[in-house]
């Protein structure tokens, strides 16, 4: 889960800096939609929320963290 993590943010990261609506907002938009598409797929799969291993519920917690301090941030970025 932390590879698949640490990949998927780095994408993100990458597609943020090619968006049109500027950094911030394009992270937070895409880390709105990394937050839903977890949810959905740990819902689909049947995972445990507090499982013994990491799973695709704590990776939804872990990109809801970072839109939530990204979104903070968000309002001192100039556009």
């Amino acid at each position: 889960m932390l590879v698949r993590f640490c990949l998927r943010i780095s994408i993100l990261v990458i597609f943020a800096a090619f968006a049109s609506i500027g950094f911030g907002k394009g992270l937070a938009a895409l880390l709105s939609m990394s937050v839903v598409l977890c949810a959905v797929i740990a819902t689909i799969w049947r995972e445990a929320p507090f499982g013994t291993v990491l799973n695709h519920w704590d990776e939804t917690v872990a990109y809801a963290a970072l839109f939530f301090l990204v979104s903070a941030f968000n309002h001192f970025v100039p556009v």
